[in-house]
């Protein structure tokens, strides 16, 4: 689910397109999965790229992205959407009967659609209910879990989701609306970040709850604990020389994900000094595109919201082989 996509009544604009689909498409007769459907842009591009025999999954927690899913299964007998989130890919590849697969593509974040729905909660642009769940059948809203947590823990969770420097006094801005029950909305608590920091930084950059209502949104729907869960499962169902592709829109998100790769990449936890290695951990993944990529100036002036997206690569390798 990405910060870009488009409903499926205007034109579709899934980032860094071309980038994505040449990583994973490395073999047309494969078995592929789209963890993170969206609006189906990606995967419409990889069926096209497959051969008659190529088979492709995606999943998704929204139901509006799954309803679009099922309309694409009846257009092509080669794709079949799986309502489910991505930390859940273990039990979506067993659903299909599938083991290894040749590539498996996450594409991170908010749709488009999402935040343009007031009832989603997302988005300060719009007022709406304090939710902000990617799927209302699951989980608690953002009201809920906010009546069930300390000034510290929340500035916790606004510090280390959205690396914003006010953390605390933001914090402090939100309970106390909520205590005095003017915490209503999505317009309350944008006004509540807004005036929570010093007014010298309410001006000039990015509107001053753009970083708090991201880290909510991850808090949420523990979106860190899906990226962890769902790298971990996408590694063990690759097939020697099968591709990983992330492309993530945020500096957290990308560290996490740049840490998960890497640990596969370079596993050994012996020290540097040993002359050799015996913790016995070898490599499953090598890079192949560790720097991220990048929209190029032309993808951004066509579509603003590609313009913090970041493309990394990894491929499987036999373990014991070594890069």
């Amino acid at each position: 689910m990405s910060n870009h996509r488009e409903d499926s009544h205007t034109e579709h604009l899934p980032v860094l397109a071309n980038e994505f689909i040449d990583a994973l498409c490395i073999d047309p007769d494969g078995k592929y999965v789209d963890a993170t459907f969206g609006r189906g842009g990606h995967s419409r591009m990889l069926l096209k790229r497959l051969s008659s025999s190529g088979q492709l999954i995606a999943l998704d927690r929204d139901p509006d992205a799954v309803a679009e899913g099922k309309r694409l299964e009846t257009e092509d007998p080669r794709f079949t959407i799986i309502h489910s989130d991505f930390g859940s890919l273990d039990g979506a590849i067993e659903k299909a009967g599938w083991d290894k697969v040749s590539a498996i593509g996450f594409d991170l974040g908010v749709s488009s659609p999402q935040f343009d729905q007031a009832d989603r909660g997302f988005s300060f642009q719009h007022d709406g209910p304090l939710d902000m769940r990617m799927d209302f059948e699951h989980g608690q809203p953002l009201s809920r879990k906010l009546k069930n947590i300390s000034e510290k823990e929340l500035a916790q969770v606004i510090r280390e989701y959205g690396d914003e420097r006010y953390a605390m006094r933001i914090a402090k801005a939100i309970l106390r609306e909520q205590k005095s029950g003017d915490l209503n909305s999505t317009r309350d608590l944008e006004n509540a970040c807004f005036h929570a920091v010093p007014k010298q930084a309410r001006y000039g950059g990015a509107h001053p709850a753009t970083r708090t209502f991201q880290a909510l949104r991850i808090w949420v729907n523990d979106e860190y604990g899906q990226i962890e869960a769902g790298i971990k499962s996408a590694v063990s169902h690759l097939l020697p020389g099968g591709r990983l592709a992330v492309i993530s829109f945020h500096s957290g998100e990308d560290r996490r994900i740049r840490d998960l790769i890497e640990a596969e990449v370079h596993p050994c936890t012996c020290p540097p000094q040993f002359p050799i290695c015996v913790c016995g951990l070898v490599a499953s993944m090598r890079w192949v595109q560790k720097k991220p990529v990048r929209p190029s100036e032309e993808e951004m002036a066509a579509n603003p919201r590609s313009r913090s997206s970041m493309l990394r690569i990894a491929e499987a390798i036999d373990v014991g082989v070594g890069q």
